[in-house]
Order: C-alpha cells, then structure tokens, then sequence
C-alpha cells in the first residue's frame, strides 16, 4: 500500500501543493492563473520520503461537494483543516483513491462541474481547477 493510500485511508493528506495516485507517484504542483488548468506541474517527487523527514505535514480532509460519475465513482472537493486548505479529487465507488491534488491556500473547493471527461473544482475564493478527471496529469500545464 502507497503513503497515499495509508494517509487516505483515515481521509488525510500531505500538506504541502500536489497531485498524488495511489500506485505512488506524487508531482508538486501550483496554482496558475495564467494556465488553462489553473495550475502548473513543478516536480516529480517521493512521498515515502518527504514523510520520513516531515511526518507532522498531515491534515484531515473533509469533503464539502460531491459529483457521482457514471462508473459509481464519485468527484470530491473539500477542505482540510485550516480554512485555507482545499482539495479535489476522483474516488473509486468504494472511496478509494483514483487521484487527490491538495493545495495549502486555495480556501476549499465547495464547487464541481463536469462536462464530459472534464471536471471544474471551483474553492470560495474563487481558485478555479480543470482537470481530465482520467488522467489529471494531462490538464496540468509543464
């Protein structure tokens, strides 16, 4: 089982700005105006180790909005546990991972729309997230 899927499985995540799946592979990621997803790719990373020398960076996660998809999957928006934390994720039927991108400061996603293959996670101060709710890695600018 990844970090991911251990930190996910009492609803916590890292706290620090990234997407994360749960075979492992984690990308730091920031909010981008500018970007047509509203966020930028920064960096590949390793979790196990970033929890090994920062085991504290942990928050819960509430969701605050849900979207059923037409495989019993849902789409997750929420907050964790400072006001200023949001994040957005897809879940498998049984609430399990699929994917999950957390931010530190972007106030909680209480918004989502989808259209097709794309998802719009929208937070209360208006951080706007588009994704590719298959692959969010292909929404995200480099």
């Amino acid at each position: 089982m990844s970090a991911i899927e251990r930190l996910w499985t009492d609803y916590n995540l890292p706290t620090l700005d990234a997407l994360h799946f749960p075979d492992g592979r984690s990308y730091e990621v920031e909010m981008d105006s500018a970007a047509p997803s509203g966020m930028k790719l920064v960096e590949a990373f390793d979790l196990e180790e970033f929890l090994e020398e920062e085991p504290g960076w942990v928050t819960p996660v509430d969701g605050q909005r849900s979207v059923p998809l037409t495989d019993g999957g849902v789409l997750w928006g929420g907050e964790g546990a400072h006001g200023s934390n949001g994040f957005c994720a897809r879940l498998n039927a049984d609430l399990t991972l699929v994917w999950v991108i957390f931010f530190q400061v972007s106030n909680p996603f209480t918004e989502v729309q989808v259209s097709g293959d794309i998802a719009v996670f929208n937070s209360t101060s208006g951080v706007s997230i588009t994704v590719d709710i298959n692959d969010p890695l292909r929404s995200v600018s480099t």
